[in-house]
């Protein structure tokens, strides 16, 4: 029985037995209410639409260039192998997994900002994860008394509190840090992250291996795939078994390391993670050093390339066209967005435009540039 599962997880690990949702539901004797949680966000419609997003190239680009819906997935799996190893509950980290990069808009990270930056007309910002957080406690429906997913308070928290170098959340309420297998998810999305686009920057041929063997985190992770495999290997399968051990090293890195803050801080209880004045899920500092090189590599050499900054500016200049847009054209914003937000316009617009693929904003585009010529 999966509810057994919790019985066997370490004592600071999160239970769903001791969980609670904002409006009380019957326990499901046969589900975990985190893997409950897993299955509605699986299943919601803005999940459905991630697949559609861009990652770091437009989603367009090629069947095998990662979407945000591959990311994702990407984390998922990362998160739940790392919680099974140190034994928390993998149910609760793919729940915040899942749910982590709803709120993103189309476009990735550029679009992002170019939504930012309308928001900040009205002295408001927009926030990736706090649209997240919106997304499965507002935006979404499907219940008769209330709107969201009514999700369990340890996978909003998780969402709100979702932090890698790309993010910055603003949450401070409930506790001081979240639950450990929240704070895992943080860092699998960087492992993920790391991993992806690497992998995307070498078939893109953005970046070449010799400028990346420069980086001591990568050169350990070629010299254990040609230990293994031999020094022969070369071209797409060198970079492939390279990939994996950099995976293999961060992941086992990851997990020592945390057990080892675990130990020292005491912890003996989810009580104590709460009230833990640091995080306790890290790298050791040589490989956090040596994922922070290879993030600088990645942004200097792949985010900045002519291809992704020329698709980053036509993006861009779609958001902010379709903000302008839809503020004169507020009728056409559908109903339950206005209702959602109470008719305050840029709130409305910015939840539309926020949930678009970017296929759609890209559509939207081109009927609002045609209207705005006659």
């Amino acid at each position: 029985m999966e509810l057994d599962l919790e019985k066997h997880l370490a004592p600071y690990a999160a239970k769903s037995i001791l969980s609670r949702r904002e409006h009380p539901e019957p326990i499901d004797p046969n589900r975990p209410a985190f893997k409950v949680d897993c299955h509605r966000i699986r299943n919601c419609n803005t999940s459905l639409r991630l697949g559609g997003k861009t990652q770091v190239l437009p989603a367009r680009t090629g069947d095998h260039y990662r979407t945000r819906a591959s990311h994702t997935d990407s984390v998922v799996t990362a998160a739940r192998d790392i919680a099974e190893r140190l034994n928390l509950n993998p149910y609760l980290a793919e729940a915040i997994s899942l749910a982590h990069d709803l709120g993103h808009t189309p476009f990735g990270h550029a679009g992002e900002e170019a939504l930012d930056k309308c928001m900040a007309r009205f002295g408001e910002k927009f926030e990736h994860n706090e649209q997240s957080v919106r997304a499965v406690t507002i935006l979404e429906g499907g219940y008769p008394n209330f709107r969201g997913l009514n999700l369990t308070i340890e996978v909003l928290d998780g969402l709100k509190k979702h932090q890698t170098p790309w993010d910055h959340p603003s949450s401070t309420d409930k506790f001081t840090y979240p639950t450990l297998e929240a704070q895992v998810v943080n860092f699998a999305d960087q492992i993920a992250y790391v991993y992806h686009d690497f992998v995307d920057a070498f078939r893109r041929s953005a970046i070449d291996i010799q400028d990346a063997l420069q980086f001591r985190l990568f050169e350990q992770a070629a010299s254990q795939a040609k230990k293994r495999y031999g020094d022969d290997i070369s071209g797409d399968i060198l970079v492939s078994r390279i990939l994996s051990a950099l995976h293999g090293i961060t992941v086992a890195d990851l997990v020592a390391q945390t057990n080892l803050n675990i130990d020292s801080a005491g912890i003996k209880t989810i009580s104590d993670v709460y009230k833990y004045g640091t995080p306790l899920v890290s790298f050791s500092p040589d490989v956090a050093g040596g994922v922070s090189e290879l993030q600088k590599f990645l942004h200097d050499s792949f985010y900045k390339s002519d291809d992704v900054r020329t698709s980053n500016a036509r993006g861009q200049k779609i958001i902010e066209t379709l903000f302008d847009y839809y503020l004169e054209h507020y009728e056409e914003i559908p109903e339950k967005f206005r209702k959602i937000a109470g008719d305050v316009k840029h709130i409305a617009v910015k939840d539309f435009i926020a949930g678009m693929t970017d296929a759609y904003a890209e559509e939207r585009s081109l009927i609002a540039n045609a209207i705005s010529l006659h």
